[in-house]
């Protein structure tokens, strides 16, 4: 018998007329397709300045995604400080940082998020650390065009930890 072939937006799909093993086998290789490898969180228009999102990016990036949701949460009860660059005075125990209360919350609620995702892609955590980048996002004027308001898009990722391989040196 012959098949006949739909095409939906751009992946064509399969009526079978066929029995019911083949449509479990379908099933379960549609599941081990539907599978990925990495987590991603896009945030989009945050209300959240490009220098303190850079900033608590640099923090987080490379971390394990619940030890970087631990200290940002220290950063809300100023337990530690964001390390910042520039003309900022020094904090207890660091260089120059901040307590950027307001985007700290923004990013944990990023980082929950992201977490969630992981879980949902069954993604074992341990083997992941976070990738995250922000950008500039188009900032629109206040009222009556007296100034401008913060805004940034940020990227985050779970990416696989790469273990280093060492080179064996010629002899």
């Amino acid at each position: 018998m012959a098949e006949e072939h739909k095409i939906h937006d751009g992946k064509r799909e399969e009526k079978a007329n066929s029995s019911d093993k083949s449509n479990e086998n379908s099933k379960i290789a549609a599941k081990a397709v539907n599978k990925k490898n990495e987590a991603t969180v896009n945030g989009r228009d945050l209300s959240v300045g490009l220098k303190h999102a850079a900033a608590i990016c640099n923090m987080i990036r490379g971390k394990d995604i619940d030890v970087a949701i631990s200290m940002l949460e220290e950063v809300m009860k100023y337990k530690r400080a964001i390390p910042m660059r520039g003309e900022i005075p020094h904090r207890h125990g660091m260089m120059s940082g901040r307590y950027p209360i307001k985007a700290t919350g923004v990013y944990i609620k990023l980082l929950k998020s992201l977490k969630s995702n992981a879980i949902q892609h069954e993604l074992e955590l341990e083997k992941f650390k976070i990738f995250a980048m922000p950008n500039v996002a188009p900032r629109p004027y206040r009222k009556f065009g007296a100034g401008r308001f913060k805004r940034s898009h940020v990227v985050l990722k779970l990416i696989p930890i790469v273990k280093n391989k060492t080179k064996e040196t010629k002899k």
